[in-house]
Parts: structure tokens; C-alpha cells; sequence
């Protein structure tokens, strides 16, 4: 398992692969995989069989697949720009992400 730099409903960048340059919304991180998966990137054809008791239609379904972590960069929400993620300390004792390029810091 590896500590990974995006969580859930961050807004990133894609910096490598197939899909390089689009942007997308993290829907889910699996950090044992070390991946990712990004609102309509990486985007798969899985074709599936027709179960009516389960109330599956069947035939091929558009969806996304995960993408490496390591090809993903966070977008600053206040910079607007594809930036680094460091570490804070805070008073509480907490850390929390901090902008490499602006200094703010992010959920």
C-alpha cells in the first residue's frame, strides 16, 4: 500500500498515458493498487451479459477504468493551476496539503 496524493473529489490533470491533458474529478482512489479512477478518463468497452433477475440489460457498457496515480497531478483550486502537493502542520497538530506553487491550502 502506498500513500497516494489525490482523495476523492480533487480536481486533476492527466500528465501521462492515452488520456494526457484532460482533466477529471476523482471518484474513487484505491491506494492498495496505488490507482485511481477519474470521472471519464481511461474510459473502457466491458461487455456484459443480459441478467434479468438482477435487472442488468446487457451488451457493452462504456466505463472508467483506474489510472496510475503517479500520472496524475492535483489542479490548486485557487491557483487553477496543476501543482505539487506538500505538508503542513497545523495548530491542531493535524497536517493538512499545501500548494507547492501558491501556498494554499487545500481540503
Amino acid at each position: 500500500m502506498q500513500k497516494v496524493h489525490v482523495k476523492k473529489n480533487d480536481q486533476v490533470i492527466v500528465v501521462a498515458g492515452r488520456d494526457r491533458g484532460a482533466t477529471g474529478k476523482v471518484l474513487r482512489v484505491l491506494p492498495k493498487e496505488g490507482r485511481a479512477i477519474v470521472e471519464r478518463i481511461n474510459m473502457i468497452k466491458r461487455h456484459t451479459r443480459p441478467n434479468p433477475q438482477s435487472g442488468v440489460q446487457g451488451g457493452i457498457l462504456e466505463r472508467e477504468a483506474p489510472i496510475e496515480v503517479s500520472n496524475l497531478k492535483v489542479i490548486c483550486p485557487s491557483c487553477s493551476k496543476p501543482a505539487r502537493m506538500g505538508r503542513q502542520r497545523l495548530e491542531s497538530g493535524g497536517f493538512a496539503r499545501v500548494c507547492k506553487k501558491c501556498g494554499a491550502i487545500l481540503s
